[in-house]
C-alpha cells in the first residue's frame, strides 16, 4: 500500500507537471495552487525516524 507521502509526492509531480503543458494562465494557477497544497499536506507528516543502530 502507498504510503501518503508517497501519495502527495506523486501528485506534486503530476501536478508541476500539468501546470508545464497548461494552455491558459489561469489552468496553470489552479495547478499551482495544488501543488502548494500537497506541499503543505507534506510537510506537515511527521519526518521519519531513523532506526537505533546497535
Amino acid at each position: 500500500m502507498e504510503s501518503d507521502r508517497q501519495f502527495y509526492m506523486r501528485r506534486v509531480t503530476a501536478e508541476r507537471q500539468a501546470a508545464a503543458r497548461a494552455i491558459t494562465e489561469e489552468a496553470r494557477e489552479r495547478r499551482m495552487m495544488l501543488v502548494a497544497m500537497y506541499m503543505q499536506k507534506l510537510q506537515a507528516i511527521p519526518a521519519l525516524s531513523k532506526p537505533d543502530i546497535l
